[in-house]
């Protein structure tokens, strides 16, 4: 799952600019102009990192910064136009983990931004714990562990099955063919014009989850072009 970037600056251009640029490294980003806009996002959805300006009208980065902190620990990068001492020492006292002042190169903000997130993955178990979780109705895969289970009962796969699995999890919502699905399971090797191979694993892989084509829980086929797993 790409991370969730939330960026905040009522400069449009600004916001937009860090927005494309994000995007292009495949974060989802969040933005907004106003800080209300954004605490209400900060509130209900689940984030990776903040970039906030500090001069924002109606509440200022630094009240968004303790807002952040005062349940998440995610990184918070601050963006001022000021060069001053005071607003960068203010800031890291409030819990930000970086500050970049205006003007800005926008490589060197994704620079930071991919600093920040490594920083936080390192060292932080208990959200690495989190990402290799993976849950949709009764099932649960665990990446790290190479474990899964249908409503708290082991699932006994094989390694084609389980990668299969964790695929269509990783992409819920997203239909993935047959084709893709091979090329990322076994990489460099020729994709036969025989496809059965995906077809067969995703048949056992319906047995074992008691599943049906016709009704299905999990996994669901798209006639014509792959499967998926629904968002629910």
């Amino acid at each position: 799952m790409p991370d969730r970037i939330l960026v905040v600056d009522d400069e449009r251009e600004i916001s937009d600019l860090v927005e494309l640029y994000l995007q292009n490294e495949n974060y989802t980003v969040y933005k907004f102009y106003s800080a209300r806009e954004a605490l209400a996002c900060i509130q209900t959805t689940e984030l990776d990192l903040a970039i906030l300006d500090i001069m924002l009208p109606e509440l200022s980065g630094f009240t968004l910064c303790q807002k952040i902190r005062e349940r998440y620990t995610y990184p918070v990068i601050m963006l001022t136009a000021k060069d001053a001492e005071t607003d960068k020492i203010t800031g890291l006292t409030l819990g930000a983990d970086d500050y970049i002042t205006k003007p800005f190169r926008p490589l060197e903000m994704v620079a930071r931004v991919k600093a920040q997130l490594r920083r936080y993955k390192r060292y932080n178990p208990a959200r690495r714990q989190e990402e290799a979780v993976l849950l949709h109705a009764a099932l649960e895969m665990n990446t790290e562990t190479h474990e899964c289970f249908l409503a708290g009962e082991p699932l006994a796969l094989t390694p084609t099955e389980f990668a299969i699995l964790r695929i269509l999890l990783e992409r819920k919502g997203g239909v993935v063919s047959s084709e893709e699905l091979f090329h990322q399971i076994w990489k460099d090797e020729y994709y036969s014009k025989s496809n059965n191979t995906i077809t067969v694993h995703i048949r056992h892989l319906r047995e074992k989850l008691g599943d049906t084509v016709d009704e299905p829980k999990y996994i669901k086929t798209i006639w014509g072009v792959g499967y998926k797993i629904e968002t629910r």
